[in-house]
């Protein structure tokens, strides 16, 4: 008897390497493109952008802190979100003056981000190199290699863990370049994300 895949097995299994680009220190997937492959495996995916309840922008704002922006993905029933700040041309958290350019550009990033939650490009945020192959997989697309480096783990509860988010707090830095210098797994993500809000 044939195994069903789960959802995040099929989507890991999409090589997205020779689709991404790299800017200012960031790795990008088209949110188009990512869509697409998804909606090809599951056509009634479909994800929403959140929108704050007092002002029906589709943003939250916290003057002195910034711009955050959160989507929303049902992929067979099962709804994950996601959330990204609003960031300048530096990767810096922008604390005010963001455009409607600068929100759109983030939400559709979010959104990309959301889809990785799926299986989706994961090893990007992940910093593995390729996904599992699959012989059967819809994409065509050649593997390609990339060079994979080790990160050191940060690890919640340790001294480091704690100057990181102080950092964060203090402008130093944000979450998305922690991620590339170190390994982080999904539940001290989550505690960072929450304790730099």
């Amino acid at each position: 008897m044939t195994k069903v895949k789960s959802v995040f097995e099929t989507l890991s299994e999409i090589n997205v390497n020779d689709k991404v680009e790299k800017k200012n220190g960031l790795t990008y997937l088209s949110w188009a493109w990512a869509w697409a492959e998804v909606k090809k495996r599951y056509p009634t995916a479909t994800y929403r952008i959140y929108r704050n309840p007092e002002t029906n922008r589709p943003f939250d704002f916290i003057e002195g802190v910034g711009y955050m922006v959160y989507t929303y993905v049902t992929i067979e029933g099962e709804e994950l979100e996601m959330w990204l700040p609003v960031m300048d041309y530096r990767n810096k958290s922008m604390i005010d003056n963001a455009t409607t350019f600068d929100i759109n550009k983030t939400i559709m990033r979010c959104l990309v981000k959301n889809l990785a939650m799926f299986g989706l490009g994961h090893y990007i945020y992940a910093g593995e190199d390729l996904p599992e192959p699959d012989n059967n997989s819809l994409s065509s697309t050649p593997r390609q290699t990339v060079e994979k480096i080790e990160r050191p783990e940060l690890i919640s509860g340790t001294k480091k863990f704690n100057d990181a988010i102080a950092g964060i707090k203090a402008g130093k830095g944000t979450v998305e370049m922690l991620m590339k210098k170190f390994k982080i797994n999904t539940a001290d993500y989550n505690l960072l994300i929450k304790a730099t809000q």
